[in-house]
Formats: structure tokens, sequence, C-alpha cells
């Protein structure tokens, strides 16, 4: 991966070996920093704060697109980054250029004078620090880790919040119920701020509705208060005061007509004058992201797939929610035209590998369990381990597996299959940068 490193990622190592690595929730060190910088945060356009487990940047990729469509300079800060760094912060539309992202990084760095802070946190600074300087019409912005203490949640006013499916995920650091975790994420309700949320499970819903009715923020629950379904190949969007038939959401999988309406509801609670009909359905067909269901047809993995007629889906769900929401997927696949399945699974150590596994059962798929070269990625074995009774073979990484899907027992004397290869976000990111036809952009 050398060959990737640009002029700031020496600036982002020297971060990395200055300051603490581990995850450190809380809000005093960030805003200590703001506060020096002169408190960009208060001078950015207006902003949707968006929280979750599952779905949050599929659905930012939604509501970026239709703010887009409608002639909104939109910033963007989402994380993890998959290839290079500068994925995660795209400004009035365009990804941070290497100069812009060296120079803020640099600054902030000088500003910080070796004082404890985060990695995530500094560049989350850094990050604002370029939206506040930059003119836009927008800014949408991802929580990076539960909602109350993250070090996005500094903004005081926004103009929407927004929860996506809240699930189990990131015990260690957010509690081990649903209703614990809920808590986290509700944390970025504002008061008097209008927050919109997916349907939610009954424990995180009672916690979302006692926070927004503690702030008095009006809550727009999906399910509820808007809606959206697949119909007729495309989506239909319905609230209390409007009904849009829309195009079939861009994004693959039945968990995108959800993701496309919590979008929508989103986009129009902004109360913009110029998101309209046109731009609700040109952001929900032409959203973009990647490593959600993406079909890999160049780089090495994608031309194997192609040459044996078979299909490649890379896709970052790494917890049993997700899980369910791929094997639904993956069951449509076989279902249009009868090929069979295989699902890679790489994860790192600390996932509930058994629930992800779980997921698959019944399913009647192929599934190989994958090694990649992060450090802390669960080694096949053990995944093989937390998956009883299922027969799973072992790869030792991602173009191993892929090799094993399209040629191994005796697969090359049935029809192509379809294959998905999911799991850590770090593995999709290391599949995506074995080709430079296949970063981000």
């Amino acid at each position: 991966m050398s060959d990737l490193l640009l002029p700031h990622d020496a600036a982002l190592e020297r971060l990395r070996a200055l300051h603490p690595i581990k995850i450190d929730l809380s809000l005093g060190r960030t805003l200590r920093l703001l506060d020096d910088l002169g408190r960009p945060q208060d001078r950015l356009p207006p902003v949707v704060h968006v929280a979750g487990t599952n779905g949050k940047g599929s659905t930012i990729a939604f509501l970026r697109a239709i703010a887009e469509a409608a002639g909104l300079r939109t910033h963007v800060f989402t994380s993890p980054h998959l290839v290079r760094f500068a994925e995660r912060i795209r400004l009035a539309g365009t990804l941070i250029s290497d100069d812009q992202l060296d120079e803020v990084i640099l600054r902030v760095e000088r500003v910080n004078a070796g004082q404890p802070i985060t990695f995530f946190e500094i560049t989350t600074v850094a990050a604002l620090l370029a939206f506040a300087e930059t003119p836009a019409d927008l800014c949408v912005v991802e929580v990076g880790l539960g909602g109350r203490f993250d070090s996005t949640n500094v903004i005081d006013h926004p103009a929407v919040s927004v929860i996506a499916p809240v699930d189990i995920d990131h015990r260690e650091y957010l509690g081990d119920s649903l209703a614990q975790i809920a808590g986290e994420k509700a944390g970025i309700i504002k008061a008097g701020r209008p927050v919109v949320s997916a349907r939610q499970q009954a424990p995180a819903l009672a916690v979302i509705e006692a926070e927004a009715e503690r702030q008095r923020a009006p809550l727009i629950l999906g399910g509820r208060d808007f809606d959206a379904h697949a119909e007729r190949g495309g989506l239909v969007f319905q609230d209390a005061e409007r009904l849009f038939d829309l195009p079939a959401p861009s994004l693959v999988g039945a968990h995108q007509v959800d993701n496309a309406g919590v979008a929508v509801a989103a986009a129009l609670a902004l109360g913009d004058p110029r998101i309209g009909e046109a731009a609700l359905a040109a952001g929900v067909s032409g959203a973009r992201w990647p490593a959600r269901m993406q079909r890999l047809t160049k780089g090495p993995l994608g031309r194997m797939a192609e040459a044996r007629g078979a299909d490649l889906w890379l896709d970052g769900g790494h917890n049993p929610h997700a899980a369910r929401a791929l094997a639904e997927v993956a069951a449509a696949l076989r279902a249009r035209d009868g090929r069979p399945v295989t699902v890679i699974i790489g994860l790192l150590q600390r996932k509930d590998a058994a629930g992800v596994f779980d997921a698959f059962r019944g399913l009647g798929a192929r599934l190989i369990a994958t090694g990649f070269s992060a450090e802390l990625a669960a080694p096949p074995e053990s995944l093989v381990a937390a998956a009883p009774g299922l027969p799973v073979e072992t790869a030792a990484d991602p173009l191993a597996a892929v090799r094993l899907a399209l040629h191994g027992s005796g697969a090359e004397d049935g029809p192509p299959p379809h294959v998905i290869l999911c799991g850590s976000l770090y593995m999709a990111g290391e599949v995506l940068a074995l080709s430079k036809d296949t970063w981000p952009t």
C-alpha cells in the first residue's frame, strides 16, 4: 500500500503516533481545539447530522445526490475512508484536494500543539475547518461512533438530525442493550430541531421518542409520519402532505428502499424550495456509494469474475443486521436466474461473527471465510469456529477467496455464481486499493 502514500499522509501518520489510538468518546478535546480555531462549527451552512448503526452512509449518499440534483453545493464528512483519507471530506461536491488536505491538517496540528487528542477528533476538526472556509449551501456530517460523545456532535443547531436503523454493534463502547445504544445515537437530537428517524425496533424507538420529547424536537418517524416502498419497479414515498412516484434506488437491495425513504424525508425536512420532485427522483436513482453492494467489473478481482461470467459484489456489511439485509439480497439474486450464490466473509476480531454467519443459515449459499491484511483481522479458522453446523471453506485473502469461489470445489463445472464479498470495511478498502480503476472518487 506504500504507493498510495500522499504528501499529507506524513502528517496523518504523525497524528496517529503522537495521540491516543484507542477510541475515547468525549467532546472536551474536540471543543477545546475548535475554540482555539475560532469555532468553525458555528460558521457552517445548514447541517444534516446523521447517526445510526446501519445505513448511515447509504442515506447520506442519497441525500447528497438529492441536494446536488437540486443545485445545492454540498459538503460531506463520512468515515472511515476505503483507500485514501481524502474520501472523508467532500468540499462543495468535490473530494478535498491533496494540497487542501495537507494545508488544513498541518494548520490544525499546529494549533493543537501536541495536546492530547484522538486521530478521529483532530481530523473531524480539520473537516469542519475546511467546511467553514469553503462556500456551500448544505453540510452533511456522519457520526463516527455512537452520537452523544462523538466528536461530530458539536453542532448546536443542526437543520435536521437523522437516525438510521439502530442495532447491536460496538458493544464495548456503546453498551450491550439496544436501549443503551439507542441512547447514545439519540444524543445528536438537539433542542427544537427536527429529527428524522428510520423505522426502529421497539426498545430503540422508545428511547428516541423520549429524547425527542425531552428536547421538544419534532420527530418525523418512518412507518408513522412517512413511508417508502417498492412498487412497479420504482419507489413510492408518502407522507402526510404528498405522494411521490420515484425511480428505483440506484443502490442494490431491498433495505436501500428504506434508506432512500429516510433521505427523502430528511431532504424535505430542510424546507428548501429548491428541493422538488425532480431533484428527489434524480437523487434516488443517481446515488453512488462504494462498497455497498458495489458491482466490481474492474481491477484484478472484477476481471477474474468477468472472465468466468460471474458477477462479483463488494459490501462493507459487518454486523448481524447488515448480514440479514445481505442474505435477502443474495436470495433475490438467486431467484432472478437460478444461479448459485457464494458469500465470502472477512471480519475484524471484535465483531459478532456468529451473528453474521447465522444470517446466512438456510440460504443454501456456499460460504467462504477469508483473512485480510488488517492487524485485527479475524483468522479464517476462527470464523469457521463461530459458525458451527455450517459448511464453511477458508481462504487466506480476498484474492484467494474469489479464486476459490469461481474455480474451487467443482465451481467450474456449474453455472457462474453470484459472488458477494462482504464484511469489514477495512477489507473492502484493501480490495478497492488493488487498482486505481476501483479507487473511490
